[in-house]
């Protein structure tokens, strides 16, 4: 299967956070999955790492790709397709980075692992 991480998802994995739930810890660390961090998440992360909204154990250009890597997790980027499907979505949800998130798992097509049930309506296979 492959997964793409929601921002809050991927933080909370890899800070071993009790928010993030058995069922989605377990399909991450599923070594028969296939785990994805947006491009999208990345900038959020580092928006709010650069507002103070955000601390990291180490500067972002090293603490995000060591991250990515003992974590067994590729980097998303944002291709066009990801865009052209964005403009097709209706508006159900207000946080763009969310959005983005959702047409890209349709695109590719991902599973989304995300506790926001905000993103049903968009029909992406989400897991909680």
């Amino acid at each position: 299967m492959r997964l793409l991480l929601d921002t809050h998802s991927f933080l909370w994995f890899i800070n071993g956070s009790a928010q993030l739930t058995g069922r989605a810890r377990t399909l991450i660390e599923d070594l028969n999955n296939e785990n994805f961090v947006s491009a999208a998440s990345l900038w959020e992360i580092a928006i709010k790492v650069s507002i103070g909204k955000l601390g990291l154990a180490e500067p972002f250009a090293a603490f995000i790709p060591h991250q990515l890597q003992v974590n067994a997790m590729s980097l998303l980027p944002i291709k066009i397709e990801h865009l052209a499907k964005l403009v097709e979505l209706p508006r159900h949800h207000g946080d763009p980075f969310d959005r983005l998130l959702a047409a890209q798992a349709l695109f590719e097509p991902m599973v989304l692992v995300s506790s926001d049930a905000k993103l049903d309506p968009y029909g992406v296979q989400r897991e909680w």
